[in-house]
């Protein structure tokens, strides 16, 4: 099935509510199919019938319990006592429909909550990210012709971090960065604030901890649950700034003339990781607790404004890459690789020479008004509210960006190059490598230009 072009204009102009799910069925099936999603609409919609026809119900014995409240004071005694009768087991039946339209309506939302949103036209067919589509390479590979090693023994070899002790402290997957691997950290993190901050972003450092709202507004639940630590106070750790980011807004009515409102948070990410056994179960590439610099944009309710700015995220996180010095490619994601609020979704994936392939270090991805519509983010227009559209993209990731930074960096003496962009923050252009005029410290908090 094909959309038509009359039925993009109304999907980019009014999303998933329910009577554009009623309106749409076929496209919203099609969305689940493309993303591989099972989702029933049908199943949906029969509960929804289910919700009006109570719903009317209840409504009409309300406006019956209120007339007969009414007759009340102005019977006599004999048509007081019958009418006393009347209400007593109106209320008892109005009771029961109430309970049974709490019930259906619990039913209804646990529905609502997991219907996908519907994908890009120009997603790609696909069931994995092995689908996923390359639109371009960027950057040269480096020339290893020496005995190259990976970032598990760089780092060990010039104790940039302490493998063995992080597992010791938490557990599977815990590592601790030391030395020039702290500092490199460090001033990745500064470097890129620096950056974005300079764009006109505002910058945020917003929580990790967060309540089950959040995730289900910003659509991690109810897919995503088995990959989110869980605290005993019903609380999460959130996998990314964006959570709490987009949260910040909820329940808002913006100006219109403030949009697009444009942030750079951080916060420390957690993720269980609860797929991946197996994957990576070494060094720095999949772990449970990791930093993230998140961009946020929320922006008028327009599809070409959407694509505007995703395109413009795109942008500044490869420039980034391109600043460090990475080599990377960027590639469109399949339908199956999209979450359950992404329309379309950009990814880079940085060169790592030990495993001779990209691996996916950024995300870039838009929303239209999935999330807002979840959260209440509106702004108005011409009197009316309308639903922001929602956009986010990494600016950076770490300790994972470190894997491609020092593999891609080593050089034949043993040694690691530092990306230059780096350098007024570490010090030193070499890590491993005495220099003339080394500073004893190693470490300066001198601004890149």
């Amino acid at each position: 099935m094909i959309f038509s072009l009359i039925k993009v204009k109304i999907f980019l102009n009014k999303m998933l509510d329910i009577k554009f799910i009623r309106e749409n069925k076929d496209i919203v099936a099609m969305g689940a199919k493309k993303k591989h999603i099972n989702f029933d609409v049908d199943k949906l919609i029969s509960v929804d019938d289910q919700r009006l026809e109570i719903l009317k119900e209840v409504e009409e014995m309300r406006s019956k319990q209120n007339e007969v409240s009414q007759q009340i004071p102005q019977a006599d005694e004999e048509q007081k006592q019958t009418l006393l009768a009347e209400m007593s087991e109106l209320k008892k039946e109005l009771q029961q429909k109430e309970e049974k339209l709490k019930d259906i309506t619990t039913q209804w939302q646990k529905l609502m909550v997991q219907v996908p949103n519907i994908p890009d036209m120009s997603v790609p067919e696909g069931a994995t990210d092995e689908d996923n589509k390359e639109l371009r390479v960027v950057g040269e590979k480096p020339n290893l012709d020496f005995d190259a090693k990976d970032h598990i023994q760089l780092m060990t070899e010039h104790d940039l971090a302490d493998f063995e002790r992080g597992t010791k402290i938490s557990g599977f997957r815990g590592y601790v960065l030391k030395n020039e691997g702290a500092l490199l950290q460090w001033a990745i993190l500064q470097y890129v604030q620096n950056k974005i901050v300079q764009k006109g972003y505002k910058p945020l450092v917003v929580p990790s901890l967060v309540n089950r709202q959040t995730l289900i507004g910003t659509g991690y639940l109810p897919q995503g649950e088995e990959d989110l630590y869980k605290t005993q106070d019903d609380e999460y750790l959130a996998g990314t700034a964006e959570v709490a980011t987009m949260y910040y807004h909820s329940d808002e009515t913006l100006d219109k003339q403030d949009l697009p409102i444009k942030y750079v948070s951080y916060a420390p990410a957690f993720r269980r990781e609860a797929g991946s056994h197996g994957k990576d179960t070494k060094g720095l590439v999949r772990v449970h607790e990791f930093h993230k610099i998140e961009q946020v944009i929320l922006c008028e309710a327009n599809h070409e404004e959407s694509v505007k700015y995703h395109e413009e995220l795109l942008a500044n996180t490869e420039e980034i890459m391109q600043e460090l010095e990475i080599p990377y490619r960027v590639v469109v994601n399949a339908g199956g690789d999209l979450g359950l609020g992404q329309v379309k979704k950009y990814d880079i994936e940085a060169w790592v020479p030990s495993e001779n392939k990209y691996r996916e270090t950024h995300s870039a991805s838009y929303f239209h008004d999935f999330q807002t519509r979840r959260l209440g983010i509106k702004y108005k227009d011409d009197g009316k509210n309308k639903f922001a559209h929602s956009l986010n993209n990494t600016a950076i990731a770490c300790p994972r960006i470190l894997v491609p930074i020092i593999e891609n960096n080593q050089q034949p003496d043993g040694s690691i190059k530092i990306p230059k962009v780096l350098v007024p923050y570490i010090g030193k252009e070499f890590i491993g490598r005495k220099e003339p005029n080394e500073e004893s410290a190693g470490y300066s908090y001198a601004q890149s230009e």
